[in-house]
This record gives structure tokens, sequence and C-alpha cells, in this order.
């Protein structure tokens, strides 16, 4: 993977390790940030002593210098504040890159079950705005350090400087407000919770309502859903509300509460003037020192609300930040000839369901088409699957003598090409649809299974585009365009579920005669319950709905299965129907 942001990230789901990752980032904007709080503090100094130099008329040149001195440290404090937010915002979006990254490659190598347990509303969230807020709060930490933190005990430095009596009575309230601030989080915690799960609800009725808008308005469900919807809309929006209340509503609080020292700052401070032991320069500089330094300290106070929020987010998305681990592409000689064993062949859904395929025991080689038929929720559709690894199986499956466990996923994916019984095209042309990113021609494939007649009446060909899922292409279209894409990545093994469930018995025909005379090197399993075109396979495993399997080819079956001349006779009279 080319400058992958995850090759150089170890323990993702420890948030500290993605400060350690942009250590460059993190040491420049701490550089900035230090030299900010540095003329933050001279700023309102200068400002005390230039108002002391006007009172005082000083001569102009020096007038002059003490100005220009003012303005170059409003200058420089800008610059750095600019370098130092720019730092922390390249922190920031190069965390969203990786955690963004390491969540999309979960979810890509999660299994069928564990996807199963998702919904796709939720995924959607914890990929994309759950992140967003978990490295908000990190930016915002990281900003604050220096923003709030540093600058706060720097001022508070500074003024005790000035007068240690007066500071102290002036920041008697500070430890009040991040107090009340500290108490708030369990609140801000439990609505925030509520909010985010709400939101990956409407995200999945949202997701769920787009992809099957035909089918709700062709049964006449738009209105029902359309009320259901309203209604946890209007749920999500409660919640956000209230969420948003008190994280942000609290602020103007903090702020009230921290500067009420301001009385004693303006009473105590303005005696000293009187007195003579402030100048009004010094008396100007103190009360912007401290009120800047109460404005921070109900900073530090919302700074609680943002971690808490953002800590949601981080515990909805920490399971899946996995360490990346390359794809080991290295693999053994893979001969050229192809055979498959298959003994003692036991399957299951899970280890609480009962057996689906009992004792199957079969071989095959290249240049053979083997098909697998049974009535519906047999267990043929879990026996192609069980070929690509993520089912766990009892018995043995070899190919070309090593257990099909024993291969590794890359070698796996170069071994054996898999067409599922959904045709899974994404929303791009037909081109991109077959090559799936690779660059070649695809007119020969197109050819293998009777397509190059349909691009005839499409303007763009290949370059069509398919719409969402294949909106555009009729179901035939779609079953083909997924078996183009299976041959156009052709190897050793081809297992095709149901590619012919909605094309004509011509087409099918065609389809598998065009199969027979140019892939001879490979073995085909076909998974079909369409039984007119078995006459023309090797050989035929039959599954039995009490899970008993028989063997033959066509003619034999036909002579010898109960179960299987009922079904091909029932096709035959329906196809002349």
């Amino acid at each position: 993977m080319r400058n992958s942001p995850i090759k150089s990230i170890k323990n993702p789901d420890k948030i500290k390790n993605y400060w350690i990752k942009e250590k460059k980032s993190v040491i420049l904007l701490t550089l900035f940030g230090i030299l900010y709080d540095v003329g933050m503090v001279a700023r309102p100094i200068y400002q005390g002593k230039l108002i002391d130099a006007l009172i005082a008329k000083v001569n102009f040149n020096n007038l002059i210098k003490l100005s220009l001195t003012f303005i170059f440290i409003i200058g420089m404090v800008q610059f750095f504040r600019y370098l130092k937010r720019y730092y922390v915002r390249q922190f920031a979006n190069a965390t969203t890159a990786t955690m963004r990254f390491m969540i999309y490659n979960n979810i890509l190598h999660k299994e069928e079950k564990e996807l199963n347990d998702e919904n796709m509303g939720s995924l959607m969230t914890k990929a994309i705005s759950d992140v967003d807020v978990c490295v908000e709060g990190m930016r915002k930490s990281t900003t604050e350090v220096f923003d709030t933190g540093v600058l706060f005990i720097t001022y508070l430095v500074t003024l005790l400087q000035y007068d240690v009596k007066i500071t102290l009575y002036a920041c008697i309230f500070i430890p009040a407000a991040v107090f009340i601030a500290e108490k708030m989080k369990k609140i801000i915690f439990k609505f925030t919770k509520a909010y985010r799960s709400q939101l990956s609800q409407v995200s999945d009725i949202t997701y769920d309502r787009i992809d099957n808008a035909i089918l709700y308005r062709l049964y006449g469900r738009e209105a029902d859903n359309r009320v259901v919807y309203e209604e946890e809309l209007e749920d999500f929006e409660k919640k956000a509300i209230v969420a948003n209340i008190w994280e942000n509503a609290m602020q103007p609080i903090y702020n009230v509460i921290a500067m009420g020292g301001i009385v004693f700052v303006i009473i105590m401070a303005g005696e000293k003037v009187y007195e003579g032991s402030f100048t009004v320069g010094v008396f100007s500089a103190y009360i912007s020192i401290f009120t800047i330094m109460a404005a921070k300290a109900s900073r530090i106070a919302r700074l609680f609300n943002t971690i808490q929020k953002s800590s949601v987010s981080w515990k909805r998305i920490k399971s899946f930040l996995k360490e990346y681990k390359e794809i080991d592409k290295t693999r053994g000689i893979i001969s050229k000839e192809t055979k498959l064993e298959i003994e003692n062949l036991y399957l299951k859904y899970d280890k609480s369901s009962d057996y689906i395929i009992k004792n199957l025991n079969f071989k095959a080689r290249e240049n053979n088409i083997v098909g697998i038929t049974g009535p519906i929720g047999c267990g043929k559709s879990t026996l192609g699957r069980v070929f690509l690894g993520n089912i766990n199986y009892e018995g043995s499956i070899k190919i070309d003598n090593k257990e099909l466990r024993d291969y590794s996923e890359y070698e796996r994916s170069k071994i054996i090409s898999y067409m599922g019984h959904d045709a899974h095209l994404i929303s791009d042309t037909i081109y991109n649809n077959i090559t799936m990113g690779d660059d070649g021609d695809i007119s020969h494939v197109l050819k293998m299974v009777c397509f190059d007649e349909d691009l005839k009446s499409m303007e763009n060909g290949i370059e069509t585009l398919v719409g969402n899922g294949g909106v555009r292409l009729s179901g035939g279209q779609q079953a083909r365009i997924a078996l183009a894409r299976t041959l156009y990545h052709k190897n050793k093994i081809l297992i095709l579920d149901d590619p012919f469930s909605a094309v004509d018995m011509k087409t099918e025909k065609n389809i598998i005669d065009n199969l027979r005379a140019n892939y001879g090197d490979c073995l085909i399993l076909l998974i079909s319950h369409r039984l007119a075109i078995f006459k023309y396979l090797n050989q035929i495993i039959l599954i039995n709905e009490d899970k008993t399997l028989e063997y033959g080819n066509h003619q034999k079956l036909i002579e010898n299965s109960k179960l299987y001349n009922q079904l091909y006779l029932l096709q035959q009279r329906k196809e002349s129907d």
C-alpha cells in the first residue's frame, strides 16, 4: 500500500499514539504555542507601558519606539498563532485520515457474520461522524493546552508578580467554575451518548429508505415510512438539542462565575492607583490580564465538556481501530493442473446450529463443470462460500493436495474466483465494474456472457453508468456483468452461485458453451436451482432436504433420484407453459 497512514502507528486503540505518530506537527505546534503564550503576556504589559508613557508625556522618539514595539508584539503574536493553528489542523487532518482508514480497513476484513451484526447506519456514523467528533476533541485538547492551560498559568504568574493579595482574592471564583464543569461530565456524557446512538439509528433508516425506495413505493409504504422517519428525526432533533444545550449553554455560566473576581480587582487595584503604588498603565495591564485569564478559566471548564463529548465517540470507534497488517503476498508454487478433493465435509452456520452439509465427498479436476443443486435453503450457497475461507468446516477440502484452511488469504484469492448470489455492482461504469481498477480489454468476457449485443443499444457502451447497485440494468444484465467480472479475474477454480437466475434458456446455454470452449483450464463449480443446463455438466451434487447427498451426472440422477427427477420435470413443464 502506497504511503499508508496506518503503517507507522502501533496500538491504534491507545489515543496517545496518535500524538506520537504526528510528533513533527506536535513539536512544531508546541514551539509556536509557547512563543504565542509569551507574546500574549507581553501584549497587555506593553499596552500598560504605552498608557503610562502617554500620561507621563515622554518625548516623541521614545513614544514612537514603544508604539512600534507594541505593534511588533501584536504582529508576532498573530503570526505565532497562525503557525500554531496550522500545525494543530495538520495534526487533526492526519489523525482523521488515519482513523478513517483503519475503520475502513477493519470493516473490509470483518467476517460476514460480524458485518451482519452491525447496521449500515451505525458503521457509516462511526466511520465519518464519530471520527470527526473524536478528532475535534483531540484538536481542541491540543489547542487548549496552550490557548488555555499554559496561557492561564503564565497570566497567573504575571498577576502574582504585580500583587499576590489582589490575585488570590480575584481568583477565588475560578476553581468554582472548573469544579462545576467537572461535575457536569456525567450529565453531558449521558445526553451525548443518547444523541450519537440516535444519529446511528437515523443514518441506518436513511440508508434503508434510499436503498429500497422503489420497493417501498411499489407496495405503497411511502406514507407509513415517512411517519416513522419523521418520528425518528424528531427524536434525533430533541436529543441533539439537549446534548448541545448541556455542552454549550453552560459556557456563559462558567464565564460569569470565573469573572466574579473582577469586583476585587476594581476595588483593590483601584485603591492602589489612588495610593500611587499602581500606575494607570499597570492597572490597565492587570485588569486586561485578569479578564483574559478568567475567560481562559471558563474555557478550561468547557474543555472538560468537549473531552467528555469526544470520549463517547472514542468508545464507539475504539473496537474498530485495529493495527493494520500488510497482506502476505508470498505464495507457494501453483501447479498448472487443478485437483479438488473433498472428504467427509460437514458444515454448519455456527456452533449451536445443526449441520447443513453432512459427509460430502467428491473429486474434480480442471476442464470439469460440477453442478451443485437442491431445494431452497439446503446449503448449496454456503458450500460455495466455504471456499472463501470465512466459514469453518469439519473434514477435508484439498486443492492440489493442500488443505484449504492452510492457504493464506492472498493465495486463495489467486486460486479461486467467486461470483456470489447477488451481483454486487458498484455505482460506476460497466468497464470499472468488470475490471475493478485494472486496465485491460474486456470485450472477450462481454462476448463470453452474451453481453456484446446488449452494448449495441447503449449509447456510451462500456462507459455506461450502471447506477447504485446496478439499478439502471435489468436483473439479467446485472448477473452477466457480475459473471463477466469473475471471468475477467479468472483463477484455477471458478465458483458461480446462481449466475443464470435472470437470463433466458438460450442465453444460459450459450454461456455454458462459451465456458466449456474457453475455460477448459479451470474447474467450475456451478451452484444453481435451474436444471435445464445440468445435462451439459460433468457431474452433479444433489443436496436433499434431509441433508442426504446424491452424486452422478444428469442421466444417472434422472434415473435414480426421485427428487432430481421431480425438480427437472417440474421446471421443464414451467418452461413449456
